[in-house]
């Protein structure tokens, strides 16, 4: 950013100084989240009632894992706002658009029971996810580090969407 004609970086200054704008994006993916479980009300009947495989992880375990992955989230995407500039703008709409197909994926699988859109949704996700990890590497290794365990999982939803949406 520019100031008076001196380039200053957020980066440069104290993580503490800026801990609002922390809190507003783990406070977005937070609201993603909190959407998502009013889009799946009945979404531990829903996938109690599936054809699943025998790798399917139990219902339960999925609100911790996603408690942990969308606090990740929302602090790598911060890391690179810090950075500001060009590029950390483009990383940042990636990872817009990875939180968008988030959102749209929940009420697909489990409102909607359409397991087809949904697995198209999450591979789209994954994608962006890749992209948005790659993006993020360029500008700070640790907040691109921070995506991983986002990575693996959504890469194991994704094989398991797809393997309900074969057996059901």
């Amino acid at each position: 950013m520019t100031t008076g004609g001196t380039t200053e970086t957020r980066s440069a200054a104290p993580w503490w100084r800026f801990w609002p704008s922390l809190v507003v994006f783990v406070g977005l993916c937070y609201l993603v989240s909190a959407v998502g479980s009013l889009a799946s009300s009945e979404a531990d009947e829903v996938y109690g009632a599936l054809d699943r495989p025998a790798w399917a992880p139990p219902s339960w375990l999925f609100g911790p894992v996603w408690t942990v992955l969308y606090g990740l989230i929302g602090v790598s995407a911060w890391l690179v706002w810090r950075r500001a500039g060009g590029s950390a703008r483009t990383a940042l709409v990636w990872w817009g658009v990875q939180l968008a197909l988030n959102l749209a994926w929940t009420p697909l699988f489990f409102a909607a029971e359409e397991y087809g859109l949904a697995l198209v949704n999450i591979v789209l996700m994954l994608g962006a996810i890749v992209v948005t990890t790659a993006l993020f590497a360029r500008i700070h290794r640790v907040a691109a580090w921070l995506l991983v365990p986002y990575l693996l999982w959504v890469g194991y939803a994704t094989a398991l969407n797809a393997a309900i949406w074969w057996a059901n």
